[in-house]
């Protein structure tokens, strides 16, 4: 399914002492649009309850957009700036939150411990992508998903190599960011279920949101 998502702008101000929050700082982009949560961040978070593990921490605000459902939150983030940040964040939840150090590559959680694991902007990053999606499924429950909203690479062949081209150059100013990887079968070949896949264009840049769980 194609689906085309306006451009967000990113207002000048925070609303209620809230910041606007971004996804990852190497993707700014606003995780809460005023007083609710983004469109994107909204589907991430639809229906999600118990533990939930999300990697990358952004700036911390993007707790403040998870369901009451979820009664406790683990954020695995490498950098300690932005592991701090998310801490004076967690003040304010109401969920038990863990902001744990740890990246995709070495989840900081046990086998089968969660409900839900959300990527938002990560998978492109990862440096070994096989890797993450596979401590992704170790660190899930049965019956626990995957919920992701990604660079894709574009279905589009000219596109595609488009992306390919620009990799280099992009990766390097974007926080190793790969546009051209096809997130959608590395999470197949990771053993996990597709539920739901979206394709969208967002700033002319192809990405993909959706969900997959685990094979029974």
């Amino acid at each position: 399914m194609a689906v085309h998502i306006p451009q967000p702008s990113i207002p000048p101000a925070a609303v209620d002492g809230v910041g606007w929050g971004m996804e990852q700082f190497q993707h700014p982009r606003p995780v809460r649009n005023r007083r609710e949560a983004s469109p994107q961040r909204k589907q991430l978070m639809e229906g999600l309850s118990g533990r939930v593990l999300e990697l990358g921490a952004g700036d911390g605000v993007k707790l403040t957009c998870y369901p009451a459902a979820v009664g406790e939150i683990v954020l695995a983030e490498a950098d300690p700036f932005l592991r701090a940040a998310a801490r004076r964040v967690a003040d304010d939840v109401a969920a038990t939150v863990r902001v744990l150090d740890g990246d995709a590559s070495r989840l900081p959680v046990e086998d089968a411990s969660c409900d839900a694991v959300v990527c938002s902007l990560v998978l492109c990053c990862a440096p070994r992508l096989d890797q993450a999606l596979d401590e992704v499924r170790r660190v899930l429950r049965p019956g626990g998903e995957l919920r992701f909203y990604e660079h894709q690479r574009s279905g589009n062949r000219a596109v595609a190599l488009a992306e390919e081209m620009v990799t280099p150059l992009w990766s390097r100013v974007c926080g190793g960011c790969h546009p051209a990887r096809d997130v959608v079968a590395a999470i197949e070949r990771a053993g996990l279920v597709l539920d739901r896949v979206e394709r969208f264009t967002l700033w002319r840049v192809s990405h993909v949101s959706g969900r997959a769980g685990l094979a029974p």
